[in-house]
């Protein structure tokens, strides 16, 4: 017997992320998902995995992170499937750093993708949930913004902007019905940074993949909670690392 459906809709803004989909996959039981993403007539796969994981209906709209102007029309199109009860705002890019240090427009690029788009997105969502009185946003962060590094340095700074924004945003969200969970994980081996290893780069202490950041996620989602850090163990070796000297912070590698 197919599940019944269960009130409130996943949507999710990158609907080709691979923690954003596995995010889904684990909310998706007995829910409508839309999945937002460039062509979105190529995300065959990721429906099926939907389906596969109970969800009652997978839907797909065109979704382009850069055109900002299309955003605040987008979001309030998605009600229209029923009211959202949790967005994941899972898109974004990692970059080259070093291109990014000498090209403008790449670190332009960065900037705009991964900071300017996610707050075009996160505005009108807010807007939409408040109006609602209910709902939760998924913001993913990373530890890379906590105290941004040499190495990788312009993604770094999008990922301290977009930190300290989904932060205030999660305050004033505070009395209207409307959750913001703050996702830190640490290095993730996946998908987005396959490319940066296959150049000779290794994953960083505490690495994490796609599955254990997803499991992190929804479990303290389930729990009501505003924020946590991939693995646990990063927040403490975080409060130590604010406190280095920058002799040596600047020479840490990624």
């Amino acid at each position: 017997m197919a599940p019944r459906p269960t009130p409130g809709t996943i949507v999710l803004f990158g609907g080709r992320s691979e923690i954003g989909v596995a995010v889904a996959r684990r909310l998706a039981e007995g829910r409508t998902v839309v999945l937002a993403a460039r062509r979105p007539d190529e995300l065959e796969a990721q429906r099926a995995q939907l389906l596969d994981a109970g969800a009652v209906a997978v839907h797909t709209v065109a979704f382009d992170a850069d055109a900002t102007d299309t955003h605040p029309d987008l979001v309030r199109s998605l009600t229209a499937h029923g009211p959202i009860d949790t967005a994941v705002v899972a898109f974004g890019i990692l970059g080259d750093q070093s291109r990014a240090e000498t090209d403008v427009s790449h670190a332009l690029q960065i900037a705009h993708t991964d900071y300017l788009a996610q707050i075009s997105v996160l505005t009108p969502l807010a807007t939409t949930l408040r109006a609602q009185g209910s709902g939760t946003i998924i913001v993913f962060s990373s530890v890379a913004g906590i105290r941004v590094r040499r190495a990788n340095y312009v993604y770094g700074s999008t990922k301290a902007g977009l930190d300290g924004f989904a932060s205030g945003l999660s305050d004033a969200l505070h009395g209207s019905g409307v959750r913001l969970l703050l996702a830190r994980p640490g290095f993730v081996v996946g998908a987005m940074t396959k490319d940066l290893m296959a150049s000779g780069v290794d994953p960083a202490p505490f690495s994490v993949t796609a599955d254990e950041v997803a499991d992190a996620v929804v479990r303290a989602h389930r729990r009501g909670r505003g924020e946590v850090w991939i693995p646990w163990v990063l927040r403490p070796m975080f409060v130590g690392m604010r406190m280095l000297p920058r002799a040596l912070w600047r020479r840490l590698p990624r």
